[in-house]
């Protein structure tokens, strides 16, 4: 594949973990970072509204969808920082019912490109949705995409 040759290869992400019966699992909180003595990670974000990209525009390396933002931050980020963050450089998410959904980008283990939902915030909905998720605990790794559809 054009431009995937230099790219190294991770191994394929897990499906949906099993369902459980009973209670919840105790989820564990990924350490916190301390943001004054850690360096942020480039994310590059793509906005757009009514849907995800799809993975073909990220076959090529290089060019990528145009409508992308690049935001430096932590893996300790919320979906809900995200949100706003979103909603400084896209009037579309500043509407009192637009709804965010993210999706990681990334190769899969034959270099093609996937789409993968991962949550979803309301613009103005605090506490609603996914908000209080991180890009670690949703399983984000340094290199992937972000994709926010706006609806």
């Amino acid at each position: 594949m054009a431009g995937m040759g230099d790219m190294p290869m991770r191994p394929a992400r897990p499906g949906p973990p099993m369902q459980h019966r009973g209670p919840p699992p105790m989820a564990r909180r990924p350490e916190p970072i301390d943001r004054e003595k850690t360096c942020p990670l480039l994310l590059r974000v793509f906005t757009r509204v009514a849907g995800h990209h799809q993975n073909e525009e990220f076959a090529v390396r290089g060019k990528e969808p145009k409508d992308e933002v690049q935001i430096y931050t932590w893996k300790d980020a919320t979906l809900r920082e995200l949100t706003d963050l979103v909603k400084e450089v896209a009037l579309p998410a500043r509407k009192r019912n637009a709804r965010l959904s993210f999706a990681f980008v990334y190769p899969d283990k034959n270099g093609r490109f996937v789409v993968r939902q991962v949550g979803s915030t309301f613009a103005y909905g605090h506490g609603r949705g996914d908000d209080a998720k991180t890009l670690a605990e949703l399983g984000f790794q340094i290199g992937d995409y972000l994709s926010v559809a706006i609806m």
